[in-house]
This record gives C-alpha cells, sequence and structure tokens, in this order.
C-alpha cells in the first residue's frame, strides 16, 4: 500500500498512538464462573474470524494465566499471524495469552481497527518482524510500532458499514463455491448409478454375471519396508496411492531397485486394469476405489491393493471402471468386509463374487462416451468453479485495499465535508487521543 496515495485529511501513525498493544488484564480460573466463554487460537477459523467452537470455564478449566476480554474488543492472535485469526466479541471472556484485546474506542470504531489488522498492509508488516522460527509471533514494541492509518471518526464509521455489508457479500458467494464439489461429487456418482442401471442408454438388454466371469484378479505383493527408496524408475502403488477415479502417485512416493521390480515383474499392472484398495472405510466410502491405470509405467502393486485384469471379449476395461466407482459396487463390497472397528478388509474371494450388470459391448461403448462426456462437463464447471473461489479469495483483500486507501468513501468525502475538518478531522482525533492518554497517566501516578 502507499500511503501517499491517502486521502489529505488522513493520518498515517502508529498502532500505538491509538491503542495500548499488548497491554492486558489477567485474570485466573478463580476469578470466573462456570459459564464464562474461554477462547483459544484453536477455537477461531483462520482467515475467515469464524468462530468454530465456542466453551466455557465448566468444559474447559484452565490452569495458565488468561487474558480478560469485553464484549466489542477486538481479539488479536499474534501467535503465527499469517493465519490472520482476529474476531470481534460479541461477548464478555477470557482468552488465551497468544490473543491480545485490544479497545481503541471511543476514538476509534473497532470494527475500522478489526478490518485494518485483517488487511495486507499490516499482515505483510507482522509477518516480517514476527520473532520464532516455528512459532511466530507479533511482540508488544513490535506491536505498537505497526502502522496504521487514520481517517476521521466519522468516515471510520462508514468504511466499516459498507466493509461488512460487502465482505457478507463475499463470503455468501465464496460459501456457494465451496459448496460445489460436493455437489459435483453427486451428480457424478448419479451418473455411475444410471451407467450401470441402463438409465444412462435407450436401448439396455443385459445379463448378471460376477467379476469372476469377467475379469481375473490379483492381490499385491508385500513389499518390505527396508526396499523402499525415496526415488527410483519402479514405483510400488500402495493403499494412499489409490483414490476415486485415478492414481494419485505423488502421495508419500515408494520405489524400489531395478533387481527387485524384476524379480516381482507379476505384480506390474497393464493399460486397462482396475486397482482397488482391499482395505475399506466403513465412514469413508469414498477413499479408495477405481483406478483405471492408463498409460503409467513401471509400477508395482503392494498388498491389500487388488488389481481386476478384464477379460475385454466380455467388458470393457472402462466400463468395469465405471463399475467398480459405482454405489452398486460399493454396497455390495462393503458388504463383506471383515475386522476392525473403523477399518476393515474385504477378500479377493467376495470381491469376485461381487455381480454386475453385463450389457453388449456395443452398449457398454456408448454408455462409456456418455458418462465421459457428463464427467468432462463436470469437469469444466469445478475449473470454473474453483477459478472464481480463487478470484472470491483475493477480493476480500483487494476490498480492503481500496477501502484503505479511501476509494470506498470518496463520494461520501465529497458530500460531507463538515464531517472532515475542524473538530472532526483526523488530525483533532489524533490530538483528542494523545490528550486523554496523557491525562490517564496522570491519574495513574496521582
Amino acid at each position: 500500500m502507499c500511503f501517499d496515495d491517502l486521502p489529505s485529511d488522513w493520518l498515517y501513525i502508529k498502532l500505538g498512538d491509538v491503542v495500548e498493544y499488548g497491554k492486558t488484564q489477567k485474570c485466573e480460573l478463580s476469578d470466573v464462573s462456570n459459564d464464562t466463554w474461554i477462547l483459544e487460537l484453536e477455537d477461531v477459523e483462520k482467515e475467515s474470524s469464524r468462530i468454530v467452537q465456542r466453551l466455557n470455564a465448566a468444559a474447559r478449566p484452565f490452569k495458565s494465566t488468561k487474558n480478560k476480554f469485553k464484549k466489542g474488543e477486538v481479539l488479536y492472535g499474534k501467535l503465527r499471524p499469517y493465519l490472520n485469526k482476529v474476531v470481534i466479541a460479541d461477548q464478555n471472556g477470557v482468552c488465551s495469552t497468544e490473543i491480545i484485546p485490544l479497545d481503541a474506542a471511543p476514538h476509534i470504531d473497532n470494527r475500522y481497527l478489526f478490518y485494518w489488522l485483517k488487511g495486507e498492509t499490516f499482515l505483510n508488516y507482522v509477518v516480517e518482524v514476527s520473532y520464532g522460527v516455528n512459532m511466530p509471533r507479533l511482540g508488544t514494541q513490535d506491536g505498537l510500532l505497526a502502522p496504521f492509518v487514520l481517517p476521521p471518526l466519522a468516515e471510520q464509521k462508514v468504511i466499516a458499514e459498507k466493509l461488512v455489508t460487502m465482505l457478507a457479500q463475499v463470503d455468501n458467494t465464496k460459501a456457494r463455491l465451496e459448496r460445489i464439489p460436493e455437489i459435483l461429487k453427486r451428480f457424478r456418482q448419479s451418473v455411475l448409478a444410471a451407467a450401470v442401471s441402463g438409465k444412462l442408454t435407450e436401448e439396455w438388454c443385459s445379463t448378471e454375471s460376477t467379476l469372476a466371469e469377467v475379469a481375473e484378479f490379483q492381490n499385491g505383493f508385500a513389499f518390505k519396508s527396508e526396499w523402499f527408496e525415496t526415488t527410483g524408475q519402479y514405483q510400488v502403488i500402495k493403499l494412499g496411492n489409490i483414490r476415486d477415479g485415478y492414481l494419485a502417485l505423488e502421495n508419500s512416493p515408494a520405489f524400489v531397485s531395478n533387481s527387485i521390480a524384476e524379480e516381482f515383474a507379476k505384480f506390474t499392472p497393464n493399460t486397462g486394469d482396475t486397482l482397488l484398495s482391499m482395505t475399506g472405510t466403513r465412514f469413508k466410502k469414498d477413499y479408495g476405489f477405481g483406478c483405471l491405470v492408463n498409460d503409467q509405467k513401471n509400477l508395482l502393486i503392494n498388498q491389500r491393493v487388488g488389481r481386476l485384469m478384464p477379460n475385454q471379449k466380455s467388458v470393457l476395461p472402462a466400463y468395469l471402471n465405471i463399475f467398480v466407482r459405482s454405489d452398486k459396487f460399493r454396497d455390495q463390497f462393503f458388504a463383506g468386509e471383515t475386522g476392525g472397528v473403523n477399518q476393515g478388509n474385504v477378500g479377493s474371494k467376495h470381491i469376485m463374487s461381487i455381480e454386475l450388470s453385463l450389457p453388449s459391448i456395443d452398449i457398454q461403448t456408448e454408455i462409456v462416451c456418455r458418462v465421459e462426456e457428463l464427467f468432462a462437463f463436470a469437469d469444466r464447471i469445478e475449473h470454473a468453479a474453483q477459478a472464481a473461489l480463487s478470484r472470491v479469495n483475493n477480493l476480500t483483500q483487494s476490498i480492503l485495499a481500496k477501502a484503505f486507501r479511501g476509494e470506498l468513501t470518496a463520494d461520501w468525502r465529497a458530500a460531507h465535508p463538515e464531517l472532515l475538518s475542524g473538530e472532526n478531522s483526523a488530525e483533532a482525533l489524533l490530538e483528542r487521543i494523545k490528550t486523554e492518554r496523557a491525562k490517564v497517566k496522570i491519574r495513574k501516578k496521582a
């Protein structure tokens, strides 16, 4: 931010000129009641300033000293300040000493202060001056010396009100965009369900078969962990590499030497094979299904990774992959899960007994084409939504930057010059703050 671009009646000062950063009122557990709000940094979502959980002293008794805060004060998370955890307290409470309560009222609108602390200018400053490598924090002296832009009080209120309205709209747009991937996930699963039930094609005549009738199965080899290397030519596919619809080769890659790869070459999947996890997860059924091997080479499958090798005279590899990714397959798959409370195993015998509806090769070809078209359509929507979400995420800082350059209130300033000059000016406001702080010091000395 270039401070030369500030409106002529604004002042560029230090944060410590308007609020005593770091000055807090301490308390112990014995000082609070059971229903007192106890705020920790973990309760605040980064960037959004959303309170993700709210616990009282009865649910969260504490031993260490805390900071008291009052409703309406700005609570600034000084630990790892790049996380941008800043909130306005909606009730009284106490907080971690890593959270600094700030109250600049009545001369500074606390909402204006809140938005300034979340803006890029302040963020860039604190990232630069924070001390500590693993757990950086903003020190008291650096907090007092932080930059601050001071408009007249009346304009602060207008800026705060505009930001409340505009950023609420941004948040609503962001929330809608963030829901799109889940909507598209349900859409894709609906497409798969329609594909394997005949609803995706006009003509549907199928026979009921089992996987054993249309494919062969192979379980992976139990490669020893001491054989694994971080780089190499031959990668071992483990459970963590299998995702729904694709192979995540970048997930904790493990390689073996050429000699080991040659010895266990029979565990190399071919193009057209479908890989799946034989270890299911009851509470997360989108994990580990239907990775079609395309042109990936030099792969080996580890233990508990299943390999389906389709008989291409009976079933197209892509159609078999569509079936394996459908709920029709998953429901039968999990019916055979044994062992473990949260995570069980499924045997090859059960997998090969799973039933599927098998239309002719021509119909399979048509189904595969339609599924690919619909999935490509969903992918385009998802990419567009991701691009829009990226722009929306940048929009918040763009709006804050405009606000602190005076661009949001340019018309308001032109219409209300009497609220910007004389006793209402930023300069007069700063003098009143200095005078009142001097009086407080004198009273304390007395």
